[in-house]
């Protein structure tokens, strides 16, 4: 693209791909989005999984074990791999801007510090699209005395909010986060957004972890499914400090992640549970520490819950947070997005591609009532060709 042909500022509708790999760090996706005023609509979503060295050295930059010559060469390693997979074999019609988040490998948003960093160099997308690319999303927030996160509740609101109704958008990626968009009364909508804590995350580490790498998720559930589930280490895990914390409130793997694991392990190990119990017991986990979220921080609970991510195709997982949500109000609704015409690992991508979008126009992208920042502020850097 030359830069005559550069898209307008004042253009009313961009094709814009949203780029997310997620806590879970097994792979990529990419999301062709339409964005307007008017909305945003998916023209085509397709994931890429990492290879598996790659996925090894990200694993190991996330645990804090990759030094600093191995960082940045990763950073860059990175940023080659979302630039090489930017176009889908079948893609009819080419971006005219791209978002990327790249990938989290730490996230500390506690004050009166906080960092956050996020791999994979925008240059070379750039320079295979020769369009404008828009990166580092959660350091403008971060620096306006936010969390850095969530933010996708802009995208949440968009596409799922309906007024007159209380709808709740949980995605299950490697963190639980939600979004609570209570529509019910007056001209706009009362919003909450905030991480409820693990979702995949402890799944994937502890099936790496029995099967010496070489499995790297529960797929379907199906650990989980031979498993039961222990009550007593539940009551005592669902006291964690971070599920009584008032949002706004992020987390990520430095909490729920590797250290969890290890942390519990010894534990499950004392209490006699075959590895089947542990996988059920950490799924159980991830479902009650949702719910008791939801009592603990939503002034009412919604009429329905929108599940998306990785861990809504884990059918285990998806009936224990029915029935723990069911328990806190028998007639809410539980919907996967794909129910709703949005395949659930496309919402994230999807998310950024708005979050580019609204950057390229100078617009804000945060809501600071839910990140906790000073103020709106326009988030993302533009890297241009």
């Amino acid at each position: 693209m030359t830069k005559s042909e550069k898209p307008s500022r004042r253009a009313p509708g961009l094709r814009v791909l949203g780029i997310m790999s997620g806590t879970s760090i097994d792979s990529v996706d990419y999301a062709l989005c339409q964005v307007s005023d008017g909305g945003i609509r998916l023209m085509k979503h397709w994931p890429v999984d990492f290879p598996r060295a790659l996925r090894r050295r990200l694993h190991q930059a996330a645990r804090g074990e990759a030094s600093s010559h191995e960082t940045a060469q990763l950073h860059h390693d990175l940023g080659r791999f979302y630039a090489r997979h930017a176009l889908a074999p079948t893609l009819r019609a080419r971006p005219q801007l791209v978002g990327l988040h790249g990938q989290t490998i730490f996230h500390h948003p506690d004050r009166p510090t906080p960092a956050t960093w996020q791999l994979g160099e925008p240059a070379y997308l750039v320079e295979a699209l020769r369009v404008p690319v828009v990166s580092n999303f959660r350091a403008g927030d971060m620096a306006a005395g936010g969390q850095g996160a969530p933010l996708a509740t802009l995208f949440h609101l968009r596409v799922f909010g309906r007024r007159g109704r209380h709808v709740c958008v949980n995605n299950l990626g490697g963190i639980s986060n939600v979004t609570s968009i209570d529509w019910i009364r007056g001209p706009a909508p009362r919003l909450v957004a905030f991480d409820t804590g693990p979702a995949n995350v402890l799944l994937d580490v502890a099936v790496r972890h029995f099967t010496g790498g070489h499995q790297s998720m529960d797929k379907d559930g199906q650990w989980a499914a031979r498993g039961a589930a222990s009550e007593a280490l539940l009551k005592r895990w669902l006291n964690h400090a971070y599920f009584q914390q008032r949002p706004p409130k992020s987390t990520g793997r430095e909490i729920f992640g590797e250290p969890c694991f290890a942390r519990a392990l010894p534990e499950m190990q004392k209490a006699g549970l075959s590895r089947y119990d542990m996988l059920a017991t950490l799924t159980e986990f991830t479902a009650r520490s949702l719910a008791l979220n939801y009592r603990l921080h939503l002034r009412s609970l919604p009429e329905s819950v929108v599940l998306a991510g990785g861990g809504a195709a884990n059918p285990v997982l998806v009936k224990a947070i029915r029935i723990a949500l069911e328990q806190l109000s028998p007639s809410l609704q539980v919907a996967t997005s794909d129910e709703l015409g949005w395949p659930r690992q496309s919402i994230e991508p999807a998310a950024f591609a708005l979050l580019a979008w609204l950057r390229w126009r100078g617009q804000p992208g945060n809501l600071p009532a839910t990140t906790g920042a000073r103020r709106a502020a326009r988030l993302g850097q533009i890297s241009e060709p």
